[in-house]
């Protein structure tokens, strides 16, 4: 496979990863959001009972380290293009500080507070305002997935362009 071909691949594969992301996170938005946080702590009640053959937790990681490797991979294979280069490393940049060091700082201290500590734990005025600050920071995750995307979409773009053949 020649080196612009596996630039190829793995731009498409770094944008359809980020994409995924992205939707997996607003679909969780509009469609999950509303039954786990809408009246806490009652609603978190539902969501332990509910989520328990499977998760957020178990296709956000396994996917948010497959962003971070086609990052890597890109920016490896572009680096030298400076066309590229800091699309790509934006891309990655925005990802792991706001996908994965925002979740791991922000996000599961919170987590543990509402799904695994044992129920009766915490004040149901507590859970309430941890909910609501889970809800207010998941705009930096929502916002950081799209802007991931659109970075990672615009390097696909320009070495589309770039590549393309002369007519």
């Amino acid at each position: 496979m020649t080196r612009d071909r596996l630039t190829w691949t793995v731009l498409i594969a770094l944008v359809w990863t980020a994409m995924m992301s992205f939707g997996g996170v607003a679909a969780e938005t509009v469609m999950l959001y509303p039954n786990i946080f809408g009246d806490p702590p009652a609603s978190l009640d539902r969501a332990r009972e509910f989520l328990v053959a499977g998760g957020p937790s178990d296709y956000f990681p396994p996917l948010g380290a497959t962003v971070v490797l086609a990052c890597l991979a890109a920016a490896v294979l572009t680096w030298r293009d400076r066309r590229l280069r800091w699309w790509v490393a934006g891309a990655a940049v925005v990802f792991v500080a706001c996908e994965f060091l925002f979740s791991v700082f922000f996000f599961w201290p919170r987590n543990e507070i509402m799904f695994v500590d044992p129920v009766g734990t915490h004040s149901p005025e507590y859970l309430r305002q941890v909910a609501a600050e889970f809800v207010a920071g998941h705009r930096v995750r929502l916002v950081g997935g799209a802007v991931t995307a659109a970075l990672a979409f615009t390097a696909l773009l320009r070495w589309a362009r770039a590549t393309a053949p002369r007519t």
